[in-house]
Parts: structure tokens; sequence; C-alpha cells
């Protein structure tokens, strides 16, 4: 039987994935497992001779302007299908608005709901010219505003600062995407959230996803009260999984993934002041859920334990270069300014990627995730 017969049949995929040891079972919960199984076995040829690929994005706040750059310029690619989007925070936002926009009107409509979207969560902060030249000029005040959300965050809870949990995302998000036209169509969604009560990650699928599910992703305790879903409250996904990489290496038909990262990874110097120290905690803990499934992923291609896992292309498109030196807390201020310079960051990156990789895709991995961040 040829390769491409033996991953469709349904048969093969359930053992692959019943081969799962069950710890990995129980670290992937609540992911519908009929679901997995179904994609799994289903050809990743796209029938129209476009190369399929998998994206998982990270969340980063502000700097997930960068993946709309990516984003932005891979939708200008024909030659390219999105098969299963994944996210966390930001990286949820932006899975959404593109799944949205491709089930609605194809690659060209997903560009503009990312567009109306960034530009306008800047126009709700610090969008102005004035302001935005001032925190480009000055960082010292980009450092001084961090402080101040630091300091109101340690002595006042979201539902006393912000009462009426006041949050820009909402009416966008609720403007531009149809949600039940979503649930029903368009690439595979794996949505990250943490649990607030118990810590737990719960990953939503496309059929579950809602505008509570998004906001929950992308809910900072620090800044909003916890989002309810199905009785859950919720809070940002990017604590548990940043972004959900196993369910795209063992659900979605596609065998290439491509990995969006925000959070620097590159040695920095050990910081000194307040500001630095919160910058150098955030790296360590919303990329630690990320290190752990790549560990896990490792694990699994080591002991070829189903067999598709060693067959998994992974590869990558980093924005270190383009957010290292930003000043910290900068996730946190949408300014105008440093949107259009994140999205045009990660255009050129985009750009660079497909130039040296695009004919990788469907052949080999372009990067080497366990060496990377292990």
């Amino acid at each position: 039987m040829c390769p491409a017969a033996t991953a469709a049949d349904p048969k093969i995929a359930r053992r692959r994935l019943r081969a799962l040891p069950r710890w990995l079972l129980r670290t992937l919960t609540p992911i519908r497992w009929k679901d997995m199984v179904a994609r799994s076995a289903t050809s990743q040829d796209q029938g129209d001779g476009r190369r399929a690929i998998n994206l998982a994005l990270q969340g980063g706040g502000s700097h997930g302007a960068f993946t709309w750059g990516v984003l932005d310029r891979l939708l200008e690619d024909e030659d390219l299908a999105f098969d299963a989007l994944s996210g966390a925070s930001a990286g949820a936002v932006n899975a959404v608005l593109l799944a949205s926009g491709v089930s609605e009107g194809g690659a060209g409509r997903a560009q503009e709901k990312l567009t109306q979207f960034w530009s306008g969560i800047s126009a709700h902060s610090h969008g102005d010219a004035i302001t935005g030249g001032l925190f480009s000029a000055f960082p010292t005040l980009q450092r001084a505003h961090q402080a101040g959300i630091d300091l109101m965050g340690k002595f006042l809870a979201p539902a006393q600062f912000n009462p009426l949990d006041y949050n820009p995302m909402r009416d966008l998000l609720r403007e531009l995407v149809d949600f039940d036209r979503l649930r029903a169509s368009g690439p595979e969604l794996y949505i990250a959230a943490t649990d607030a009560a118990t810590g737990r990650k719960r990953i939503f699928s496309r059929a579950e996803v809602s505008l509570e599910v998004v906001l929950a992703s992308a809910c900072l305790p620090q800044l909003h009260q916890a989002v309810e879903v199905e009785g859950r409250r919720y809070w940002d996904g990017g604590y548990v999984a940043n972004p959900p990489l196993l369910p795209l290496a063992l659900g979605a038909h596609a065998e290439d993934t491509l990995l969006i990262q925000l959070i620097p990874l590159a040695d920095q110097p050990v910081p000194q002041d307040h500001a630095g120290i919160g910058e150098g905690l955030t790296r360590v803990i919303f990329n630690g859920p990320l290190r752990q499934e790549i560990a896990t992923w490792q694990l699994l291609a080591g002991r070829n334990a189903a067999g598709r896992p060693a067959r998994h292309r992974f590869h990558l498109i980093d924005a270190t270069a383009a957010t290292q030196d930003l000043p910290p807390g900068s996730r946190l201020s949408p300014d105008r300014r440093l949107i259009d310079h994140l999205r045009a960051a990660g255009r050129q990156a985009a750009e660079t990627w497909l130039a040296d990789n695009a004919g990788a895709i469907g052949r080999r991995a372009t990067a080497d995730l366990p060496a990377r961040f292990l």
C-alpha cells in the first residue's frame, strides 16, 4: 500500500493515537480525540496543488502585531493553504481573525479583518502621533507606564480599578467575527485558556470557539476579570500553552507546522531594575509551556511511539530581532507606531522565510525546535 493510502486509513490513525502514552493523553485533554482521529486520517493533499501548513501562533500582547505582519504576507502566497491554527492570547486573536476571514471570503478577507482589528486596537490606547512619539523618543516613559500598571496590580484587583471590565477587544471581535459561521467551517482551531480555579489547561476546538473563548485566552488577570465559559472562569492561555503545539502535530492532517515565536529566547543581560526583572520573568513564564510541549514531542519522536510524530515537519519565524530591544512593558501598550513597526518587521520576516524555505513545505523541516528551545 502506498504511503498516502496508509496515512488515510482510519484504523491506522486510531492505532497511532491509542499508542500514545496515557500521561500524554491526560496532558492534551479535553481535546476531542474522535475529531483528531478523523482529521489525522485525512490526506494532506488540498486537491488544488497548494501546500498545506499549520500555524502555531505565540501570544505576546501588542507584539502580536508582528504576527499580523507575518500572516499578512503569507496570505498573499497563493500556493499556501492553512489547515489548522493554534494560538494563545494575541496568538488566539490572530488565529481566529485569519480563520474567520478565510471562511468568509478567502485570503483577502482575512487580511482585511486583521488590518481592521490591529488598527482599531491601536486607536484605543497610545495611538496618537504625539504620545507614540514620546514613547519612542523617551523609553523611560514606557517604563514609568509599566511601573504604574504593576503598582496598580499589586494593590487593586481588576474588579476594583476596572469594575466595568472595559476591554476594547470585545467590541472589535464582536464586529469582525461571525462566530456561528466560524464554528461551522474554516481551518481547524485550537485555542488555549487557563482555568483560573485549577490552573489546568483547556484547549477549545473550532466547534467550541466563541467570543468569550477568545477573550478568555487573552485575559491577563492583572488587567481584566476572569472570563466565564461554560460555568468555568478562565485566564490567559499563555500560562499553559503558548501556543498549543501537540494538537497540530498529532491532530491536523497537514504535516508541516510553522511556529511564529514572539517571546525572545536569546541570552539577555541579567536585569537589575524592577521593569527588567518583570520582563525577564515574563520570558520565563510564557516560554515555559512551549518548552514543555517541545520536550514532550522530542520524547515521542525519539520513541517513535505513534509513527506520525517522527514525520511531522516544523518551521519557525522568530520575532526576536524585532522585539528583544523594545522597552519592558511594550506588550501592554498598543502604540500605533509600535504596531506599524512590528507589522512591517513581520512582513519582512515572512518574505525572507518564504524565499528561503517555501520549497521545504511537504519535504523537510527547516527548524530543530528541541535544539533551539531545550
